[in-house]
This record gives structure tokens, sequence and C-alpha cells, in this order.
């Protein structure tokens, strides 16, 4: 086991804890806003969906259901605005965080290949290329890349934690350039649903792929749109010469998502309304966040689209967590996601109402 716990760094958020004992002794109890995990129910229509289904003693498939891939690839039509999709250029996964840990290992990568993610990321993108022994870099314009040796290049956007997102020019120069240099691109776009000052777009789009899903593959969850975290419930969508051979592969490893949340994925995928009162919880947390951060002396950068704010008091990020820890407030230090992260602190959208007014009061 130590052979391959080895690979793996320290896990990150394990450092948090002595802060969050100091948050909790605050008189009126902890404000988390380190973790973006949703805390706000499940839509009604999608709970009655897994419970009408709960009857299920039989093993899933790991493609799901045909209803379920209809329902992926009519939302990827609606939705994204992506065209001719078929049940060939849709896969089902247990959750996104499975797929970017596991994904190396399953595209067949190992030494001497190479991994590029965000220079500020989500720290399981590395993680899944120390699984696999693999070489990994981290960027800020893929493009300038030495592409000699680059098997998987992810892309973030809207970013996890920046909220930054990608143009659609940007990305349609980043694909042009990776299909130029045979390079797999992999974008994760599950804050997508999450657009505040911008209006993020997928790589599935025409306008940015041209009408071709070669060497594209876009994930999407349903974790923070439809509050669904606990049902690990996501899919990928794009190049059925990469999601066929993934299939096959993922049913040897039997990763298959439950039949019970495959049929709550079609309901959730089939409404929009439940979509847009989630979106409307959201940005009422995030202005009154944002106003109280800035009045406290914060600058916010980015943070355009998703579920979280970039802040900056232009000092060390742990400063900032243990300043905000006597608040009773937590949040994530920002070199969590890489060293460029060293002064910045990524505030959660995903505390109850309650909660966010408290710590707007207490900012």
């Amino acid at each position: 086991m130590s052979a391959v716990t080895d690979r793996l760094p320290v896990f990150p958020w394990d450092k948090l804890a002595p802060y969050k004992a100091t948050a909790e002794a605050h008189p009126d109890g902890i404000v988390d806003l380190s973790v973006g995990t949703p805390v706000d129910p499940v839509p009604e229509l999608i709970q009655k969906a897994l419970v009408d289904a709960a009857d299920s003693p039989g093993y899933p498939t790991v493609w799901g259901t045909p209803a379920l891939r209809d329902a992926i690839t009519d939302w990827v039509g609606r939705r994204l605005g992506a065209r001719d999709v078929t049940h060939r250029h849709v896969l089902p996964i247990v959750g996104s965080k499975e797929l970017v840990a596991w994904l190396p290992v399953q595209l067949g990568l190992g030494p001497g290949d190479r991994v590029a993610f965000p220079r500020l990321a989500y720290p399981t993108y590395e993680v899944g290329a120390r699984l696999a022994r693999a070489e990994y870099v981290a960027y800020d314009d893929p493009t300038e890349l030495d592409p000699a040796g680059l098997r998987l290049l992810w892309l973030n956007s809207p970013s996890n934690p920046t909220g930054r997102v990608l143009s659609r020019a940007e990305l349609t120069r980043i694909v042009a350039w990776a299909r130029e240099h045979g390079v797999l691109v992999f974008s994760d776009e599950c804050y997508l649903e999450l657009g505040w000052e911008a209006d993020p777009v997928s790589v599935l789009h025409p306008d940015v792929n041209g009408g071709s899903y070669d060497g594209l593959v876009a994930v999407h969850s349903l974790s923070k749109r439809s509050n669904l975290a606990g049902y690990r419930a996501a899919f990928l969508a794009g190049d059925p010469a990469v999601l066929g051979p993934l299939l096959e592969i993922r049913k040897h490893g039997g990763m298959m998502t439950s039949a019970p949340t495959q049929a709550a994925v079609v309901a959730a995928l089939g409404d929009d309304e439940h979509v847009r009162v989630q979106r409307e919880r959201y940005a009422a947390r995030r202005t009154a966040l944002r106003a109280a951060l800035l009045r406290h002396g914060f600058r916010i950068e980015h943070s355009e689209a998703s579920l979280y704010l970039w802040a900056t008091r232009d000092e060390s990020c742990w400063d900032t967590v243990a300043r905000l820890a006597e608040l009773g407030i937590l949040v994530a230090p920002g070199d969590f996601y890489g060293p460029a992260g060293a002064r910045h602190v990524r505030v959660a959208l995903t505390a109850t109402d309650e909660r966010v007014t408290a710590a707007a009061s207490r900012l």
C-alpha cells in the first residue's frame, strides 16, 4: 500500500483542523465556507424519481439506461449547443472526482507521459497523474507548453478555485492548438451553470470545436446545479473514440452509477426550473458575501462564475485563514490549489442563508 500512498501529497484539508477548532469556538458557532458542498435540499422531483426506482435488485449497467443516455444527449444539445450527439458520445460516471483521479490510469498513461492542468487548480488533477506515475505540469496558457509527451490536457472553466471563465475565443485557440499537436483535451465544466458576470461556453459548442468532437471530452456534474453531491452523479460527453474504450475499461472495473441514481439524473436533467431556483439562492449569497468581504478590506479577483469568491488581503493565505477563524469563519487557503494561490483564500457560497448572513455581519 505504501507504494501507492507514497505517490500522493498530504491530504490538504487535514491542515485546516486547528483553524476549524478555533472557528467552532465562536459564541455564535462556525460559518464553514471552506468546502463547496451543497447544503440546500435535493429538489422533490429528483427525490421522487430516486424513491420510485428504489426497488432495483439487479445490477445497473455502466453505460446507463437508454433513458439516461437520452437525457444526457438532450441536455448537452439544449444547454451546451452541442450538435449531433448520440449515445456513443456520452458516458455516465460515478461523480466527477473519481473520473479525475483515475482517468490517467484508465487512459494507460505512465512514466514518460505528461498531464497538464491550470496553475491554480483542483488538486485531484495532480493526484490522477501521480496515481498513474505520469509526469505533470501546471500552466498559465496551455498553448505555451512543450507538446512533446503531453498526453492529457485538463481545462477547467469556470475554474475551481478562481471562478475564471475561458472565453469562446480562448477555448477555440486552445482546442486548435491541442488538435495540431495530437493532445487529448478533457474540459472540466462542472460549474458551467453558475456564471454570474460571464456566460461560460463548453468545448462541445460548434463555435469552439468546428462541429467535430475529435480529441475532446467535457466533464459535467449534477452535484452543484442540482444539489446531488451525495448521489455521485456526473457524466462525460464528447469523442466516441475516447469514450468507447473508457466504457469497456469501466465495465471491467464495475464503475457503475446505481440504478436509483440514474433515474434521479433523468429527472434532474429534464427540469430547468430547480436549477434556476438554486442559482437565485447562490446569487443572493454571493452578493452578500462579496459586499462584506470588500468592506472588510479584501480584493476579489476573477470570480465571474462558480461557487466561490477568490479573495485576497495581500498577505499569506494562512494569516487570512487565521484572522477569519477568529471571527468564526472558515475558508480554504489558496495554496491548496497551487503555490500561485499563496496570498488568496477561496470563500464558498455553500452555506445556509442564515450562516451567510452571520458571516456578513461578523465581517
